[in-house]
C-alpha cells in the first residue's frame, strides 16, 4: 500500500473526496470553503497523481482502495463518507467491494458501476501506450476536452484550468490509471449490499458517464438521492460547484 498525499480542511463529519482522471486533489478547491463548516474534507491525490507516487504495484483500483484504508488508519478514522467523481467514483466502488465497513456514506458523481466495453478498454490501452511511448501527456488534454470532459459553453477560464491540471499528470500515472480502470469489475452488487446514506450526481450533458448510468447506480443504492445538474458536463463539481456542494451538504445531513 502507498499512503496518499492529502490535505484536510474544515471540521465535522469526515468526507473523503476522490478526484477524477487525469486530475488531482486540486480539483476540489471549490468544495473546501463551502463545506468546511459541516465536514472535515480529506482530499487525497490518488496513486500516480499529484504528490502521490505511482508505486510498483500492478494496475488495480483495488490497490487504490487499500491505499485509502491506510489513510483512514493513519488519520485514526474507523469510517468516513466517501465522494468520488468519475475515476474517483470507481475507487469509491472498489472500496465498497473490499472494505464496505469503512464507508459511512457515499456520493457517486459522473461515474458508472458497469464495466468498460471492449472498445473502451482498447482505447484506454491506446492512451496508456501512447503517453508512455512519448513520455508526455501533451495530447491528452485536447483529447479529453474533445471527448466531452466539460459541458458545452464551459467558461474558457475553467477549460484552461482543467487543461493545466491534466498537463501536470505524469505519463506513468496516466498509464497506470488507464489500465486499472480498464480492469475494474462491475460494482452494482456491491452497491446493493451497502446500507448507508447515498447520493448520486450527474451533469445533464455528461457524455462520458451519462444519466442512464447514474440511474443504474441510484437504483442499486438503497434510498439514494439522484441529482441531475442542468447545463453541465462530466466535471460537475467544477462546472457547477454550488449545485454539487448542495447535494454533498444534503448527504452529510443524512449521515
Amino acid at each position: 500500500m502507498t499512503l496518499p498525499a492529502h490535505g484536510t480542511h474544515g471540521v465535522g463529519t469526515p468526507l473523503v473526496l476522490l478526484h477524477a482522471f487525469p486530475l488531482s486533489a486540486r480539483m476540489w478547491q471549490a468544495q473546501l470553503a463551502p463545506l468546511a463548516d459541516v465536514a472535515t474534507l480529506i482530499t487525497p491525490d490518488q496513486r500516480g497523481f499529484g504528490a502521490t507516487p505511482v508505486g510498483d504495484a500492478p494496475p488495480s483500483l483495488d490497490t487504490v482502495a487499500d491505499d485509502l484504508v491506510e489513510l483512514l488508519d493513519e488519520l485514526g478514522l474507523e469510517q468516513a463518507v466517501f465522494g468520488g467523481l468519475s475515476m474517483g467514483g470507481y475507487v469509491a466502488m472498489a472500496l465498497a467491494r473490499r472494505h464496505p465497513e469503512r464507508i459511512a456514506g457515499l456520493l457517486l458523481a459522473d461515474t458508472k458501476a458497469t464495466v468498460d466495453t471492449p472498445a473502451a478498454k482498447a482505447n484506454r490501452e491506446r492512451i496508456a501506450g501512447a503517453v508512455l511511448a512519448r513520455d508526455s501527456v501533451a495530447l491528452l488534454a485536447e483529447e479529453k476536452i474533445e471527448d466531452g470532459l466539460l459541458g458545452p459553453g464551459t467558461d474558457p477560464e475553467l477549460t484552461s484550468h482543467v487543461r493545466e491540471m491534466i498537463a501536470a499528470a505524469s505519463p506513468a500515472g496516466v498509464a497506470w490509471a488507464q489500465r486499472a480502470m480498464a480492469a475494474r469489475p462491475e460494482s452494482l452488487a456491491a452497491l446493493r449490499a451497502l446500507d448507508v446514506p447515498a447520493a448520486v450526481v450527474v451533469g445533464e450533458h455528461d457524455a462520458l458517464t451519462p444519466l442512464a448510468e447514474a440511474r443504474l447506480i441510484a437504483e442499486a443504492l438503497p434510498g439514494a438521492e439522484l441529482t441531475v445538474i442542468p447545463g453541465v458536463g462530466h466535471l460537475s463539481s467544477l462546472e457547477a460547484p454550488e449545485s454539487f456542494n448542495a447535494a454533498a451538504r444534503a448527504l452529510l445531513r443524512r449521515c
